[in-house]
């Protein structure tokens, strides 16, 4: 089941999409963190689900996502 991101992430989001800002993403994927750096080229909708695609390659599901940039949006 998908849950819905905060307005405020998604407006981050959109700010590092727009200026090209390097980007740091923690995101947890069955129970393990994962780190991935680069910029945000573009957010994504499928099947009702909200994507950011990374680095033109790696795409991270918007709701597995702890941190943006330093700023927490989960708990552990």
């Amino acid at each position: 089941m998908y849950n819905p991101i905060s307005c405020e992430f998604y407006d981050q989001l959109e700010v590092a999409i727009q200026r090209k800002i390097p980007s740091t993403v923690v995101y947890i994927q069955e129970e393990e963190k994962i780190v991935v750096k680069g910029v945000v080229k573009t957010l994504l909708l499928e099947d009702g689900i909200e994507y950011m695609l990374i680095n033109k390659s790696v795409k991270i599901r918007l709701d597995w996502v702890f941190s943006f940039n330093g700023k927490k949006y989960k708990e552990e």
